[in-house]
């Protein structure tokens, strides 16, 4: 038999595998280990082959990205294949203030606020956080003041490392002697010598392209304890450093994501006289910002690294098919948070030449003109010729359960912990992994799954599901819309609906105004024969259940597609607005599982989440026979339209209206109308590429009234 199993890397089981192997020697049969001094001799056996096992064990491991666990290791295979792990990136923010010099003698023509800890903060803890600048910046004084407007400050601390070329070290390394640093601000330059006033800065370079024997340029690359170490040319590829050049390197070091959400700041600068250097000290004024601060990370993780640094090499550096781009994006702009890139030939009609990227960032809904010009000229390097990216704004898709959970009052502590639980848990839901992406897909047996194991009272639970978008309008002029859902609709009236016959009310929008039209209108459809598409219509309300048409074709609802395009239409006011005037349009999918396709950013929308906690009487035992059973339907019902309903006569807030449920908000409870008004961020919906239909299973149902 064989001595040992050399996959086996317990020592009992090692130890054993030895006490078998000697029995099998007649002079062992009977021998009694555990007794002897032979025991000794075989613990130090087992002993040396458990630990020869393990070594070997983890060496063919940290050989393979896949399998590597320790940071240095994965770092190091990344490294060969030309990747960089994004480091961590300090929080910023936008300030601005002024400085007074009228109280002055010798007043400057213009002063400088020199780099480095410029600001101050502090959290509810009273921890301080300083915000950096990372390069001098200059205002001219003019009529005894001047303005420092729109700085861009960095939470952290600047810190310069200094280095001398040595010709007798031929392996000198430049490490950089700090981790936690954001890479984004590494500022270097290199002088012929340590006196020398003359200084040159060098850029930082990714890749061997465009650059000779001269260009100024160095390379970063991890090594271990997550620090980092400048690489700089050799000649050839690079402009090689000679003994003695004297190399300054500065770099912000940053807590990461601890930098979030600060918005008040104190001075904690230094400002000088730009012509003569004297220190000024008074005069400051407040320091204002417009938002949070935003976009600190902290350190790539090992896991993205192992997932980033195999799709970047597949992509060779150049931009070919989506998925390349997919790799690319990141790269150039480190706060993606989640991307999708299609085809333009997968639109309707084809766009054929272009690829489209919708881009979600980190902190924020949406990219500046400012970003996006950045990243398409950046993505010029990659991208072959013929091919023209499109960055589009990420247009989010908002779903929103009516949820009855059913539960039995004898195992319940009341009502509202019922409630409550179920709260909770869709909010996980709603903040996971599933869904917060491009390509995401509300799964309705799942959700449904949630549901029921919220509480062992819950027996079951009736959910329906409305899907919505939110169109954001230009006021007072002629403009076309198109709404794109990626999801078909399903069709109430079937086989009802002819071209200007009965409404359909498949979909149903919010409140607005149209020139020409006296009143607030409400968007409304009409199928065809075909069932497939079908008109728009505006519609009027004499009462919560009963419209009148005001106004036909208006637009077209392709109901397969699950778009609706209006025509050009002046609409004057909305209801809805947040810092910009809306329009929400909401629709029922066909299938209960929603996907978020192409471009569409999918949401579970909790402050339009409906949650009703109804007894189970069969189960409780209050009603065997089930008489009094309350039944709920598999079918949305509510208003004919969105949000707040107004009437000729007056309008009925939420409220107001019939229908009682429980609309859950996030942290919070409470009883109220059929919709309410939700703050999250919208996006704008006018003129974007189409979006193809989601495979359809079954019918999910529709509304009555």
């Amino acid at each position: 038999m064989p001595l040992v199993n050399f996959a086996n890397l317990d020592f009992d089981q090692i130890k054993t595998s030895i006490k078998d192997y000697l029995r099998t020697n007649s002079n062992f049969t009977d021998y009694d280990f555990e007794g002897s001094n032979l025991s000794t001799i075989i613990d130090v056996l087992a002993y040396n082959t458990y630990i020869t096992s393990y070594n070997a064990n983890m060496v063919s491991n940290e050989v393979f990205i896949d399998s590597a666990t320790l940071r240095e290791n994965v770092v190091s295979l990344a490294r060969n294949v030309g990747y960089v792990p994004k480091s961590a990136k300090a929080a910023r923010s936008n300030v601005t203030f002024s400085v007074d010099v009228s109280t002055y003698a010798t007043k400057p023509e213009s002063i400088t606020l020199n780099k480095g800890i410029s600001f101050q903060t502090r959290n509810f803890r009273s921890e301080n956080y300083n915000f950096s600048i990372p390069d001098d910046i200059t205002a001219t004084v003019f009529d005894d003041t001047a303005t420092f407007e729109n700085i861009d400050i960095y939470q952290g601390t600047l810190i310069t490392d200094n280095f001398t070329v040595d010709a007798y070290n031929p392996n000198q390394r430049f490490i950089l002697r700090n981790s936690k640093i954001d890479l984004s601000t590494i500022r270097v330059v290199v002088r012929s010598n340590q006196n020398s006033s003359i200084s040159r800065k060098y850029k930082q370079s990714d890749s061997l392209f465009n650059v000779n024997s001269e260009s100024a340029v160095y390379w970063i690359q991890e090594i271990e304890d997550e620090r980092y170490e400048v690489v700089f040319g050799d000649g050839v590829f690079g402009k090689k450093l000679e003994s003695p050049n004297y190399i300054e390197i500065s770099y912000i070091t940053t807590s990461g994501d601890q930098g979030n959400g600060f918005d008040q700041f104190f001075f904690a600068g230094k400002l000088t006289s730009t012509r003569t250097g004297t220190t000024l000290s008074t005069g400051v004024s407040s320091i204002l910002t417009d938002a949070e601060s935003f976009g600190g990370t902290n350190i790539e993780s090992i896991e993205s690294v192992k997932k980033s640094a195999s799709r970047i090499y597949a992509s060779q550096n150049r931009a070919v098919t989506a998925v390349d781009y997919e790799s690319v994006v990141p790269v150039i702009y480190p706060e993606t948070e989640s991307i999708s890139v299609f085809g333009g030939e997968e639109l309707s009609p084809p766009q054929f030449g272009k690829v489209y990227i919708s881009i979600k960032p980190i902190n924020g809904a949406y990219l500046s003109n400012f970003i996006k010009d950045n990243i398409k000229r950046d993505l010029k390097q990659y991208s072959v010729a013929g091919i023209i990216p499109e960055i589009i704004d990420l247009k989010y898709l908002y779903i929103e359960p009516d949820v009855k959970a059913y539960y039995n009052t004898n195992l319940a502590k009341s009502q509202s912990a019922v409630t409550s639980v179920v709260t909770g848990n869709v909010e996980r839901y709603a903040d996971s992994t599933e869904l917060n992406k491009f390509g995401a897909r509300f799964k309705y047996s799942k959700f449904l799954k949630i549901i029921d194991d919220s509480d062992e009272s819950i027996t079951s639970n009736i959910t329906n599901v409305i899907m919505r978008r939110d169109l954001r309008v230009a006021l007072n002029s002629f403009a076309e819309y198109e709404i794109c859902f990626g999801n078909r609709f399903y069709i109430k009236n079937h086989g009802h609906g002819t071209h200007g016959g009965q409404i359909g009310y498949n979909i149903k929008s919010s409140g607005f105004s149209v020139s020409g039209i006296p009143g607030t209108v409400y968007l409304a459809d009409a199928p065809y024969n075909d069932l497939n598409t079908g008109t728009v219509n505006l519609i009027r309300l004499n009462s919560i259940t009963e419209s009148v048409v005001v106004k036909r074709d208006v637009g077209i609802v392709d109901y397969i597609k699950g778009e609706v395009k209006l025509n050009p239409i002046n609409i004057t006011s909305t209801i809805l607005s947040r810092g910009f005037p809306l329009i929400e349009i909401s629709a029922v999918p066909y299938s209960n599982d929603v996907i978020g396709l192409q471009d569409l950013y999918l949401q579970l929308d909790t402050n339009n989440t409906t949650i009703s906690s109804i007894s189970d009487r069969i189960s409780s035992g209050n009603d065997i026979s089930g008489s009094n059973y309350i039944v709920s339907p598999s079918y949305a019902n509510g208003s004919l339209v969105r949000g707040p309903v107004i009437t000729r006569s007056r309008r009925i807030d939420d409220d107001d209206q019939s229908m009682s449920t429980t609309t859950m908000s996030r942290n919070r409870t409470r009883s109220t109308g059929t919709t309410t008004t939700s703050s999250t961020p919208t996006s704008t919906s006018t003129s974007s590429p189409s979006t193809s239909p989601s495979t359809p299973s079954s019918p999910s149902g529709g509304y009555t009234y």
